[in-house]
């Protein structure tokens, strides 16, 4: 049985959940926390899982709610979130924020994300080198997020500081992360009463306008709302970009031929590509906690009423049941319906502006630096060992220096 959850197993996780879809597919294991829960690594399995309605979002069903979740949430007043409700309360919320997802509203965003894209890359562009992660992957999601959200320009860089403590304690002392989820949500409650005086074309402005016409959303469940939103928006796109890139840039045929088609202007490989990023070494490596309301069964096993459930899509999406070479990275992969953003009334909300944010940082960066290299031993890499999510700490790169697009 291979050691689960060490620093080790961050950095290449997926013998292990190979071992655990042939030997072990619905495993009861202890997390680092101390609380047991079952792990799901089959791909038939969890997509039935994501789906299944006996398994609740809400942790009251389970006996020790404040060892899951994500830290700091519970003693700062933000549980009533889409990651921890279920219809009706879930159906109305996701119904409110869903208008700010639209395909028309995130493509009216995509000229704000590349014009982010470009200033980002202006300032490292001329050095030759950079760290992918802090100066890129993490900033941009961050900045967009905020612009969604209407969090005005003087107060974003104290969005990225506190977004920025989360990201480096995320394997670390709980006590870390729930400082800056406090300072967060603090700071969302402030700006949700000025916005009340001052509405604009905003995520937040949008979710006053609905609760004052009768939606009824509390305060603390437009708090709630927007922090998840940032919470569950920022990461996982730093860790899409992130691990999109090293990806790419450890199997250079792929990446190859990703450059020609983007040279060509033609776009058919870059969509394929990102869902294929998605599920050969995606942003989120384990779904967010559910709990059996009952005693039911899921792939043969028992799994008695209370239980944590984990569906693992790292693994799932690595299946060979599912996806012929599931190793091998094939951006032209056609046959792909991966769990990265899960399945079910719980897929992940903001998956069109992360889909829009990873192409456009993979492919700005690779036509504008074109001979973007690693700029460190692969072995030298560390990542974040969080339960999850999975993301790189650093990605060093090195490339010819260029001058910047837009000046200084």
């Amino acid at each position: 049985m291979p050691a689960l959850f060490s620093w080790e197993f961050a950095s290449d996780p997926y013998p292990a959940y190979a071992w655990l879809r042939e030997h072990a597919p619905v495993h009861r294991t202890t997390l680092p926390s101390g609380v047991e829960a079952w792990l799901v690594t089959r791909y038939a399995d969890a997509r039935q899982a994501l789906a299944d309605q006996r398994l609740s979002k809400n942790p009251v069903h389970h006996a020790e709610p404040g060892k899951t979740g994500i830290p700091g949430e519970r003693s700062a007043g933000l549980m009533t979130h889409l990651l921890n409700i279920d219809p009706p309360d879930h159906t109305r919320l996701r119904r409110l924020v869903s208008k700010a997802f639209t395909p028309r509203r995130v493509a009216a965003f995509a000229p704000r994300v590349q014009e982010l894209t470009d200033r980002l890359i202006d300032g490292f562009a001329e050095r030759g080198s950079a760290d992918l992660i802090h100066e890129f992957a993490f900033p941009l999601p961050i900045y967009a997020i905020c612009d969604m959200l209407g969090v005005p320009a003087e107060d974003q860089d104290d969005f990225r500081d506190w977004a920025g403590m989360m990201i480096r304690h995320g394997g670390g002392p709980r006590g870390g992360v729930a400082r800056s989820v406090k300072k967060i949500r603090g700071y969302l409650a402030e700006l949700i009463h000025r916005k009340r005086e001052d509405l604009g074309d905003d995520l937040i402005s949008g979710l006053i306008r609905a609760s004052d016409h009768g939606d009824h959303l509390t305060e603390a469940e437009a708090v709630a709302m927007c922090f998840v939103l940032l919470f569950a928006g920022f990461e996982t796109t730093i860790n899409l970009i992130g691990n999109g890139t090293y990806a790419l840039l450890r199997n250079p045929e792929q990446r190859a031929l990703l450059q020609s088609s983007l040279a060509a202007g033609e776009t058919g490989l870059l969509e394929t590509g990102i869902e294929e990023l998605l599920r050969y070494d995606g942003p989120v490596e384990l779904a967010t906690w559910r709990y059996a309301t009952t005693g039911l069964t899921i792939g043969g096993q028992p799994i008695p009423a209370g239980d944590p459930v984990l569906v693992v899509l790292a693994a799932a999406d690595r299946d060979p049941d599912r996806f012929g070479a599931p190793d091998t990275l094939d951006l032209a992969r056609r046959d792909n319906q991966h769990l990265g953003y899960g399945h079910g009334i719980h897929y992940c909300l903001g998956a069109p502006l992360a889909r829009l944010e990873g192409q456009t940082a993979l492919a700005t960066l690779l036509t504008r630096l074109p001979d973007l290299r690693l700029g460190a031993d692969p072995d030298e890499l560390r990542w974040r060992g969080g339960l999850i999510m999975r993301g790189l700490r650093t990605l060093p790169v090195e490339f010819t220096p260029s001058a910047p697009r837009h000046g200084r």
